[in-house]
Order: C-alpha cells, then sequence, then structure tokens
C-alpha cells in the first residue's frame, strides 16, 4: 500500500532520474553542462505554455489555441521590434497585451457561452493563426533590434535569458497555485465545480483568470521565440499545444482537474526534453520520436485514469 502511494506521488520523479540514468550510460555527453543548458534554453517556451496550461487544465478546461497564440504574438511584437523604431519594452508590452487578449476572450467565450473550452479554443486557434498571416502579409517579420533578440540569445552572468525566464516564471506560478487563495479556488473548482458555485467562489472570474495567465504566458512564449529566431514567424507555433498539454498530463495534473503542481509540470517538460535530446544524441530519427513520445502520452493517461479509479 504505501509503495503505490509512493508510486502515486513520485512516479513522474522516478522516471525523470531512471531516464537520465539510462542516458547517461547509454551516450556520455548527455550530463555535461554545456548540454544541459542546451536542453533547459530549448524546453522554455514549452515550459511557459505548460505553466499556463496548468492552472486551466486544474480547473477542468482545456486551451488548444496556445500555439497560435505564440505565432500571432510573435508577429506583433516583431512587428514593433523592427528597426529599432520603438523601445524594446513596448515590444514587449505588445506581445503580452495580445495574448493576455486572446486569453480573456476564450475565458470569457467559455465561461458566459457555456461551450465546451476544447471547441472554444479550436475555433481562438485557427482565428488567431488567422490573425497572425493577416498582420504579416504571410511573410516573416524580420530586422528585429538587437535588444529585443537579446531576449532570446542574451546571457546575465553567463546564464541565458531563456533560463532566466523561466525560473522566474515557474516560482511566480507554482506560490500563485500553492499559496493564494486564488490557486485554492482554481483546485476547488476543477475538483467540484458545483460545490464551488454553493460555497460562494465566483467560478467564472476565476475561470477567466486562469485562461487569462494561459493567454499571457503564451504570448510570453512567443516573444521568446520570435526573440530567439529573431524572426516574427506567422506560422510558427504548429503543435506546440499538444507538446504542452503532454507535458502538464505527464507531469502528473489530472486531466478532469481538481490535481496537478507546477514541480510536476516542470519535470513533465524536463522529461520530454531530455527524451528527445538523448534519442538525438543516439541518432534516433524524428519519426521514432514521435512514436515513443505518444507512448509516454497514453501511459501517463492511463496512470491518471488508475489513479482516478484507485482514489474512488
Amino acid at each position: 500500500m504505501q509503495f503505490t502511494k509512493s508510486l502515486k506521488e513520485y512516479g513522474i520523479f522516478i522516471s525523470f532520474i531512471v531516464t537520465c540514468v539510462i542516458l547517461s550510460v547509454a551516450t556520455p555527453q548527455f550530463l555535461s553542462v554545456a548540454n544541459w543548458t542546451i536542453i533547459i534554453t530549448q524546453v522554455s517556451i514549452n515550459a511557459l505554455l505548460a505553466f499556463g496550461v496548468t492552472f486551466v487544465i486544474i480547473t477542468g478546461g482545456i486551451d488548444l489555441s496556445v500555439g497560435s497564440i505564440v505565432a500571432v504574438t510573435g508577429v506583433v511584437a516583431a512587428s514593433l521590434a523592427q528597426n529599432g523604431d520603438y523601445p524594446v519594452a513596448v515590444a514587449i508590452a505588445g506581445g503580452l497585451i495580445a495574448g493576455l487578449a486572446f486569453g480573456l476572450l476564450n475565458g470569457f467565450l467559455v465561461t458566459k457561452s457555456k461551450i465546451a473550452p476544447f471547441i472554444v479554443t479550436l475555433g481562438t486557434m485557427t482565428i488567431g493563426r488567422g490573425l497572425a498571416l493577416i498582420l504579416s502579409k504571410g511573410r516573416p517579420v524580420s530586422n528585429l533590434s538587437e535588444s529585443f533578440n537579446f531576449i532570446g540569445n542574451g546571457k546575465i552572468c553567463g546564464l541565458p535569458v531563456p533560463i532566466i525566464i523561466l525560473i522566474l516564471v515557474f516560482i511566480i506560478c507554482s506560490v500563485t497555485l500553492r499559496k493564494t487563495i486564488f490557486g485554492r479556488y482554481v483546485y476547488a473548482i476543477g475538483g467540484n465545480e458545483d460545490a464551488s458555485w454553493a460555497s460562494g467562489i465566483s467560478v467564472n472570474k476565476v475561470k477567466l483568470a486562469a485562461y487569462a495567465i494561459c493567454g499571457a504566458l503564451s504570448g510570453l512564449a512567443g516573444i521568446l521565440l520570435t526573440a530567439r529566431i529573431s524572426t516574427g514567424q506567422p506560422n510558427s507555433g504548429m503543435g506546440f499545444e499538444l507538446d504542452a498539454i503532454a507535458a502538464v498530463v505527464i507531469g502528473g495534473t489530472s486531466t478532469t482537474g481538481g490535481r496537478g503542481t507546477m514541480i510536476g509540470t516542470l519535470i513533465g517538460v524536463l522529461l520530454i526534453g531530455v527524451i528527445n535530446n538523448g534519442l538525438d544524441l543516439m541518432n534516433v530519427t524524428s519519426y521514432y520520436q514521435q512514436v515513443i513520445m505518444g507512448i509516454i502520452i497514453i501511459g501517463a493517461v492511463l496512470m491518471d485514469s488508475w489513479n482516478l479509479k484507485t482514489r474512488n
């Protein structure tokens, strides 16, 4: 019984450690500082998206639009960062506001129309992709200022800026989810929405805030990606929503809501990054990588289903 309980609580951590041990044996360069810097830098964008999606999924919702938000916010930020016409703060603010606006739109439609979040965010996913193409006229937005590109490629005290952003956002999201009244309301709504209504929680406001946070973090991810590649690509972010959701589910957040942690999501993001990196080092083709990742996702969902049955 104690072993089963420990497996439920620490399974993702055990899986991560075992994976790292196997890959370190299979390829010696895996444990190098340079390689781990690459891994964490590469997963930083997916981490930002996954942190936002964690809030939404814990409330019992879903957000399929985050990849498109990455594209449209990237185009907005790049347009404001072109040729140094505006201060870098304006470009960052523009991208964040665009992401926040999409998040608020998702939250408003989910709470007011009572349409399933899957359908709402599927629609806004298409809208976002279309807007990115319209704003960019279907072409990449380039010639970005050096100060803007620093966000994605610069270093502070030897540490890449994307890693610093990841750490700061993780701390803020963890504290928000675990140490604030809002965080407790997020868990309560995901656990039992009707009981939350009855206890006086403003369910619609909390859900709206969760989607707004998800949109804003998607905007930040769009800014980071654009700065890293020094171009605003209207086709960027395709499939990112699947990677983010996969990381959240693998990290132990229940697909039915009410349960999940930011540390679990972070480990889920790192596990995906570590597996992809290790397979790259072993020269395994991307086709096999997709199959392996699909198996891992299905396994995580089955584990979640098993946990729910044993809890009930």
